[in-house]
Formats: C-alpha cells, structure tokens, sequence
C-alpha cells in the first residue's frame, strides 16, 4: 500500500513509520505545521508542534529512508481545534482537543488529502490496535501497554477512517519501542514524551483562557447558593477541580471543596464536598461509532477521560443521544469530555457529555 506517515518528531511515530515500511509498504512521510507561528507554540521536548519537533521528524525520516514533506494545517488547526476548545471553555465546558484534533485534523483533514493524493492508509504513533471481525468490520482494540493506551482519543473514528489507518505500536511496550528507535539509530529515541496542551505554550490554561476571551468575573458560591467569594473567570476551573479555588476559608466541616458546577451565562461557580461529585447517570450527544449504532440497552464500559478508570454501565442509544447509567458512581465527569464506550478491549464508539445527575441522594 502507498502509505503516508503522520510524523510528530516524536519517538513513536518515528517507529511507527519505520514498522510501515519493514511491512513493505511504500511510505511517505508528513510532517504537520500547526501554527503559522511555531515559536508559540510548546517549546523543547514537550511539544508535538514546534520547529525543532519538524526538524527532529526530517531527521527520523531521512535515517529510515522514506521522502518527508511538511504540510501546513495552521489555518484548519486553528478553526477546528483552538478555536472550539476556546469556544467550549466560554460555554462552561472541559474539551479535550487531543480528541478534536484527531477527529477533524489527522484523521479527517489529513487522511482525507491523502486519499485524495492517491495514497491507502495513514499511520500514526498512537498506541491502539486493529482487528479485522468475521463480519469484514476493523475493529478498534485497546493496546497492549495500558498505561500508554491512547483509544480514548480515538473513539471518534468512524468504519471508514479506520479502514485507512495503521497503528503499528499497539502491541508493543512503550519501553519497547524506545529500545527499537535505538536500535534503528533514531535520534528521538530517549527523546520525552509529550504533555499537556501543545498549542499554549507556558502550561497555563486559564492565562490563554483568559487572553482570548478577555477578563470575567463572577461568585463562588456553595450548594445553598451561599457566596463564598469572587473569581476573575469560570473559564479557570473544570468540574472536579480542588486546587485553586482561592475562597480564603474553609467549609464548616474542615473538608475540601470541589467545583460541582459551570454557569456560563452568569460566571457562577459552584463548589461542595466530594461526595457531591459522584454522578451514575450521564447525558451525551453528536455520537461517533466505530461501526454500527448499539441496538437495544447495551452492557459495557466506559471511560470518562483520557487516563481514567473504566467503569461498568448500560449505555441505550436514541438516534443522537446516548444515555450511560454507571453501574457504580463516578467523581469529576465534565460536560464537554467524551465519553468513550467499550465492549472488552474493542472501542464501540464515542459521545460529548452534555449533562450529568446522580440517580440517588447522597447521604451524609
């Protein structure tokens, strides 16, 4: 197959790309520039967006000996995934723009093009797997190194994307890759791994949050709408959230408070004690599946955030709306994550969570 290698300069798309060609496909690899200013984005071995990062992916490629391109997605990165991430924040909810940008950039703008080039697949560094059913359909798989599993950000891919794409890591150890790359004499090889949120360049959040929409203000309040005090921004905190809160006194209790809600329309933040938090039954919306629709209430599981636990539920499908009832209560869960619902190891699809409620009182 004529592949195209998504090239990050990072270690495991190097590896990836070096699998794809030991595979005998014809392989070229692409390098994404994400900003029409790379210098903003993230700086040294953190990023996935940087020059030194092109630079390290040329070098990767011209040791494993494939052609190297660098494409220019700014403009589409920019609408598609900082732009929504921004305009979620705005609306009281927490994305996830890994999962955006693996929707709408790398797998749709940039798998699209390649089809449209003439080229078959495209592989990626991500550490999930693929498996042909004994219905033809490719399923979508967990991989092998759980702590490194990335399939919660690829639940929004759909039949047709995954019939073009490659993982080639998914069975595969993170330490194991490591020691391939040095084996193959690629210089990425005890290169760190990426964290945090490429395109805000220091790590803070609420300072980009608040550069783009401007300063806000607005109360902390508790669970009997009680002010507590003010904050500059509901855009700097996400449901869940202990650290920061700046309220200046404890609750009467002595215990933390939590933030339990988001009103965006008038800035109020609401916070309370943990056991607040739990919530068993889930709202999503704009469902992506990996195949065909469940049919009927479906038993599984479910992960709530990129490195969450999974946790038992029943998920019942209504056209555009996903309704999931936990079968035991789950803490933190943020409108505007996804949820990623799974059968064993096999990745049945995805949903944004809308809202959230617990079925039964808490009791104290």
């Amino acid at each position: 197959m004529r592949v195209l290698a998504a090239m990050s300069g990072g270690v495991d798309s190097a590896v990836a790309a070096a699998r794809a060609v030991d595979a005998g496909h014809d392989v070229t690899g692409v390098h994404l520039a994400l900003s029409k200013n790379a210098q903003s984005y993230r700086t040294g071995a953190r990023g996935c967006c940087t020059l030194e990062d092109s630079r390290d992916a040329r070098r990767a490629a011209d040791v494993i000996g494939i052609p190297f391109y660098v494409w220019d997605m700014a403009e589409r990165f920019h609408a598609d995934v900082v732009e929504d991430f921004v305009e979620e924040y705005a609306a009281g909810r927490t994305p996830n723009p890994c999962v955006r940008c693996n929707e709408r950039i790398k797998f749709e703008a940039v798998l699209g093009r390649g089809l449209a080039l003439g080229f078959d697949a495209v592989v990626t560094g991500h550490y999930a797997r693929l498996a042909a059913a004994a219905d033809g359909l490719v399923e979508l798989h967990r991989a092998v190194d759980n702590g490194k599993d990335q399939s919660y950000v690829l639940g929004v891919l759909t039949q047709q994307q995954l019939r073009h794409s490659l993982f080639p890591l998914g069975d595969t150890p993170k330490a194991g890759v490591r020691a391939e790359a040095e084996r193959r004499g690629l210089s990425v090889a005890d290169k760190p791994d990426s964290h945090d949120i490429c395109f805000i360049a220091d790590g803070d959040t609420a300072g980009f949050l608040r550069g783009q929409l401007g300063p806000g203000g607005g109360s902390i309040v508790d669970e009997r709408g009680d002010v507590l005090g003010r904050h500059d921004g509901a855009y700097g905190f996400t449901v869940g959230q202990r650290k920061g809160l700046k309220i200046g006194h404890p609750a009467a209790d002595g215990r933390p408070r939590y933030v339990l809600d988001i009103e965006p329309v008038t800035q109020t933040v609401t916070v309370g004690p943990r056991e607040a938090l739990a919530v068993d039954r889930i709202e999503a919306a704009k469902p992506r599946w990996c195949g065909a629709a469940p049919r009927g209430p479906l038993e599984c599981a479910v992960q709530l955030r990129a490195h969450g636990e999974r946790v038992s539920a029943a998920v019942v499908v209504d056209g555009d709306t996903v309704s999931v009832h936990l079968r035991e209560p789950a803490e933190g869960v943020a409108p505007g994550q996804a949820v990623v619902v799974y059968s064993g190891t096999r990745v049945v699809g995805s949903a944004t969570i809308e809202r959230t409620r617990r079925a039964t009182p808490v009791t104290r």
